[in-house]
């Protein structure tokens, strides 16, 4: 078994949303972890601001593709992480999720 970063680009915003769209949200997430079950590792978390430091030392906001969150899990292979991937609720908002072998070093 190998480790996989699961890395979310976009998605809904929670302020952008009401009360109820953000409970029907958060009950496809839930729904969708009980499906990856002991796979999960770490189960993660959304992000909110975000700063990109190029080499030069400059500094910008957010990104072209900025992470929106993240969930790490165990997996055969990249092939067995990306099916994990493929339940996840982000894309129903537009988002898409990257997905990366962690190297144990």
């Amino acid at each position: 078994m190998a480790k996989y970063v699961l890395g979310y680009h976009g998605g809904a915003s929670p302020e952008s949303i009401s009360d109820e769209e953000r409970g029907k949200i958060m009950g496809a997430w839930e729904a969708w972890y009980g499906v990856l079950g002991e796979a999960i590792l770490d189960g993660g978390n959304p992000f909110s601001q975000t700063r990109n430091v190029a080499a030069n030392g400059e500094v910008t906001v957010g990104g072209a593709n900025q992470l929106t969150g993240y969930t790490i899990v165990n997996a055969d292979d990249i092939d067995a992480a990306v099916t994990l991937a493929k339940g996840c609720p982000i894309f129903e908002s537009g988002g898409s999720v990257e997905v990366a072998e962690a190297i144990d070093m």
